[in-house]
């Protein structure tokens, strides 16, 4: 695992002649699928763009993947769910937590009271739509870790990408993906395939004793 780890690096540019077999990429999106999530509430989407038109739509705002987009031999813009289905009371929470799991009335109900609590109280998450979309967020990068991390284990490379503008990505995603962004809000995207030539210079870490605190 941690070999797995050593090896893996962002990969800036892709053998474009290299394309992931198509059992290997299920097994990448299985370890999203499978990923942990607040509550369970899986507040992700994943769109997997292997079009070539619609790749070249994301270039022209998309300054981090330059190379990455034309070159991955799979691509996916991540999108997690925002307030509107994320903030209790929602039909998407209702029909998730509770209608599926069919518990006991009275535990429903303390469950019930306490999310309520954790979002408006603990977490203090109601006070600002964006709060709950962070939350949200937060959940959606654990399957990302996930994905290239599995990724990583069978030889397969990975590049995730922040580096766009936001407001030029939700536009596409209305336009050219008919998706709702009332609903949905893009996180990330992530570039697999294999890489064309090996990192230049070292990976760099701190040492654990920088990022490690123990009480005992």
């Amino acid at each position: 695992y941690l070999k797995a780890f050593t090896q893996r690096h962002a990969c800036k540019e892709f053998d474009s002649s290299k394309i992931i077999p198509d059992d290997e990429f299920e097994y990448i999106l299985e370890a999203a699928r499978m990923s942990p999530s607040s509550l369970g509430l899986e507040p992700w989407h994943f769109l997997v763009v292997q079009n070539k038109n619609l790749r070249a739509k994301l270039l022209p705002f998309t300054w981090g993947g330059v190379k990455q987009i034309p070159t991955a031999s799979h691509f996916i813009i991540a999108l997690s769910r925002t307030n509107y289905d994320m903030e209790y009371p929602s039909e998407y929470i209702e029909e998730k937590l509770f209608r599926r799991r069919n518990l006991p009335k009275d535990i429903e109900e303390k469950f019930r009271e306490g999310l309520t609590n954790f979002q408006s109280t603990q977490h203090k998450m109601t006070e600002n739509p964006r709060y709950i979309d962070d939350w949200a967020g937060k959940q959606t990068y654990i399957a990302l870790g996930n994905m290239m991390n599995a990724a990583a284990l069978i030889g397969i490379d990975s590049c995730p990408i922040e580096g766009f503008d936001k407001d030029s990505l939700i536009n596409i995603l209305k336009s050219d993906f008919h998706i709702d962004t009332k609903i949905f809000t893009p996180a990330y995207m992530l570039a697999f395939g294999y890489r064309k030539a090996d990192p230049k210079h070292k990976k760099m870490r701190s040492d654990i004793s920088e990022i490690v605190q123990w009480f005992k």
